[in-house]
């Protein structure tokens, strides 16, 4: 008598490939390590309940709690064979979901995490980070404002001023947009505040200097610009009208007009590899002083004086950091 097979038959998607690079990522070990749970914790570990709960995300593109049992359900042996480990529907309950969402809710234990997930992911990859771009945007949404809630009424970038919205800055390995640091605020809360902060966790992951910090006009405020070089990092954003002085983006076109400066091109390459000018202008030297944790920091500035070719409006000032070619 033949025995009949026993067949299992799951969708699988993409949750092989999901699984396998974020152990390549030592994901499973880095959330073990930075987010300890309870001795009476029973099951699939914490490290790996969040790894496979991300995959979940990921491939479905869906981030809500209650779709993550039923999702485990149907791909049990998928799972399991994938992690190697005993993967039950009762590891990811809303309760025990929640209860890794408050764990991970640890400002200072997520700093340290991200920390070693950038020193060990660009280790792995051997990135040479060379430039980080630096900026925010909001997102609105049909939520309560609750106080001290994450959705607050704010600027709105939606042209939605009507929603409650949440702000997120990040800072991200140009040009691959590998994201090196993330923080999620209310969204009343203003942009300027908010990349010294984020560029600071960057600095501490990193553990090396000499970035190029790329930013828009919001990261140009003076103290911002004087951190960022008294780390011995450097800075490239536009500079708003308030940062400059009284008259000196007039004088900077009149140098222009009477000749006073020979303007360097911007070439880049065509659509058919021939060489296209996209821009032309100079640089000037400032030199720049501020106090810092009550130290007076010095450097000296290198304003660009640039018009891109296509540009109608008057040309940009812009603010480079100390002794870097750009």
């Amino acid at each position: 008598m033949n025995e009949i097979p026993i067949i299992i038959t799951e969708r699988v998607d993409d949750i092989p490939l999901l699984l396998e690079q974020m152990q390549r990522m030592g994901l499973p070990t880095l959330f073990d390590t930075h987010f300890p749970t309870h001795g009476n914790w029973t099951g699939l570990s914490l490290g790996w309940m969040s790894t496979i709960w991300l995959s979940s995300i990921l491939s479905r593109g869906d981030h809500r709690m209650v779709h993550v049992e039923p999702w485990v359900s149907q791909r049990l042996y998928t799972l399991g064979a994938t992690t190697g480990q005993t993967v039950t529907r009762v590891d990811f309950t809303d309760d025990r979901l929640e209860m890794v969402l408050r764990r991970f809710s640890d400002d200072t234990r997520w700093a340290a995490c991200e920390s070693a997930l950038n020193q060990q992911t660009v280790r792995v990859y051997d990135l040479q980070a060379q430039r980080v771009h630096v900026d925010s945007t909001s997102a609105s949404a049909y939520a309560t404002v609750t106080a001290g809630g994450l959705f607050q009424f704010g600027h709105s970038k939606d042209d939605r001023p009507d929603l409650p919205q949440v702000k997120v800055m990040q800072a991200v390995l140009d040009p691959l947009g590998m994201p090196l640091a993330t923080d999620v605020v209310s969204g009343e809360r203003a942009d300027d505040p908010l990349y010294m902060p984020c560029i600071e966790r960057v600095q501490a992951s990193r553990g090396r200097h000499g970035l190029l910090y790329v930013g828009d006009c919001k990261m140009a405020s003076r103290d911002t610009r004087a951190r960022i070089a008294a780390a011995g990092d450097v800075y490239l954003c536009p500079l708003p009208q308030v940062q400059l002085a009284e008259g000196e983006c007039e004088a900077a076109l009149e140098a222009v007009w009477n000749g006073e400066y020979a303007l360097s091109s911007v070439v880049r390459e065509g659509p058919k590899g021939q060489p296209e000018l996209i821009a032309e202008g100079y640089e000037y030297p400032v030199a720049m002083g501020q106090k810092v944790d009550g130290t007076v920091e010095s450097w000296t500035e290198r304003r660009l004086v640039v018009r891109a070719k296509n540009a109608q409006a008057a040309p940009l000032l812009a603010a480079g950091g100390n002794e870097r070619s750009w």
